[in-house]
């Protein structure tokens, strides 16, 4: 169970990352010139950029995810209110902060069974 709850957020934000990779693909429609898609494409990238960074900083410290991905969720939240329907919402800042939760759950974990 110690190592399910280690990889489940790690795999969830990784397939998350992915996630959001396709919404970067809609850049290639029009009649834009390629470079002007490409630089399109990688501007979109960006919060996938973030999030691998944060993931990599995080890989060891869990407490540094847990942080982030609840701050990212509530600053999409903040940011974007009342753009979207609810459901974009729960899609882009649920899987965040359930991220969060898990990798404040396995923080905890590591940290009590170091104390014993």
């Amino acid at each position: 169970m110690k190592k399910f709850i280690y990889w489940l957020p790690r795999v969830l934000t990784i397939i998350y990352i992915l996630f959001l990779a396709l919404f970067a693909f809609d850049v290639f429609e029009g009649d834009q010139s390629v470079w002007k898609k490409a630089l399109g494409f990688l501007i979109h990238l960006v919060p996938n950029f973030v999030l691998i960074i944060i993931l990599i900083i995080s890989w060891k410290r869990e407490w540094i995810a847990a942080i982030l991905f609840s701050v990212l969720a509530i600053f999409y939240i903040v940011f974007f209110w009342g753009r979207f329907a609810l459901g974009a919402y729960f899609t882009i800042a649920g899987p965040l902060f359930l991220t969060g939760i898990l990798f404040l759950i396995n923080w905890y974990q590591r940290k009590r069974d170091l104390a014993n």
